[in-house]
């Protein structure tokens, strides 16, 4: 079951605090679970950890950095295709980047075929040097699963464990799995996908409680995710639906979960995982950010992919879609956002968020 909807905050009041009673983490809302202490195989800084997901086109290095600023206490990759890093394919590899300040750090791969994504993970494993290397079997999309990639592996749970143990030989880092449900509902059962995982060699598993027929449509089934909890011995990830604080700490306290994934939720929106971390630990929460904050991490994050991809034009295109998130739910959101898919230079980036915040700056 998901957890309430998040509050929204009040929107323009820059640092706006507000008490929210302490977080009782022995009650879980929904049913007993059990809470006892997992250890990642990788170093955290938290006892329950904050993951950025791995999602094409975004968590990219830049916005990584962002989360990570924001209290991500780890971050994975786009996921990367095993056939493009063995053939030396660039842009593969740019997507294998990132800087020390991103760690822990951990660099996802899709493929179906074991010795391939064995020798990707060896690749990695010399060249990237990340914290650990985790397997993409929960990707939904037709152009990675028309090949078996992603949840397509889900059909042949064989080539799962072959998968996994052809990375574990070929590695001396942690590997982890993130998953889904099952392919169908004729075919979900996630308890045994974890299990056949675990036996393989998963060191810890992210579930996304949907089916790949799924896709996103419908509810991620939280419950699930406590079925697993309860099913294997290594820590267990819950992901999907987190879109606000209160989700975050709803689906711990449901589920008990070792740690929490959030992927579009954090959309435009870093500050979840600071909102989410003062839940967890029973602080007052942040308030949502104002324009004029908002604005200025927008821009903080356009010049870090500037920096990488050094062209202001193309960057500033590509960055169109991140701009329009961080806007979201302004006032005046839909013409901003209307202006902002025109830009063409951080220049004239900077002076659509000047033209807004003016009159807001007049009234003080």
């Amino acid at each position: 079951m998901k957890g309430g909807k998040g509050c929204k905050g009040q929107k323009g009041q820059k640092g706006l605090l507000r008490t929210v009673q302490p977080f009782q983490p022995l009650q879980p809302l929904q049913r007993v679970v059990n809470l006892r202490p997992m250890h990642f195989p990788f170093s955290i800084a938290h006892p329950i950890p904050l993951f950025l997901a791995p999602m094409a086109g975004v968590s990219e290095s830049p916005f990584r950095r962002i989360c990570r600023s924001f209290g991500a206490d780890v971050v994975v990759s786009e996921f990367l295709s095993c056939e493009g890093l063995r053939r030396g394919i660039k842009n593969v590899h740019d997507g294998a980047y990132f800087t020390d300040q991103e760690r822990p750090l951990g660099i996802q791969l899709y493929g179906a075929d074991p010795a391939a994504m064995g020798e990707a993970a060896g690749l990695v494993t010399t060249h990237y040097t990340p914290d650990f290397i985790d397997i993409n079997f929960g990707c939904p999309v037709k152009k990675v699963v028309r090949r078996n990639g992603g949840s397509g592996c889900l059909k042949d749970l064989d080539l799962v464990q072959g998968i996994i143990r052809a990375v574990r030989a070929a590695t001396h880092l942690p590997v982890t799995v993130k998953i889904r449900s099952g392919w169908d509902e004729a075919t979900r059962d996630p308890v045994t996908i974890a299990q056949r995982c675990r036996d393989a060699g998963a060191q810890a598993i992210t579930l996304h409680p949907r089916t790949r027929s799924q896709m996103f449509s419908g509810s991620a089934q939280w419950e699930e995710i406590a079925r697993v909890v309860e099913s294997v011995d290594v820590p267990v990830i819950g992901n999907g639906d987190i879109t606000s604080a209160e989700d975050a700490q709803s689906m711990w306290r449901q589920t008990g979960c070792a740690g929490l994934m959030i992927a579009r939720g954090a959309f435009g929106n870093p500050w979840i995982f600071q909102q989410s971390r003062d839940l967890l630990d029973g602080r007052v929460l942040h308030g949502a950010p104002g324009a004029a904050e908002r604005f200025a991490v927008a821009l903080r994050h356009a010049r870090l992919a500037v920096s990488i991809q050094g062209d202001d034009r193309q960057t500033a295109i590509e960055f169109r879609k991140h701009l329009g998130w961080y806007v979201k739910g302004l006032p005046g959101a839909s013409d901003l956002r209307y202006r902002l898919h025109q830009v063409e230079s951080m220049g004239a980036v900077e002076r659509v968020f000047l033209d807004y915040l003016k009159p807001l700056a007049a009234t003080g």
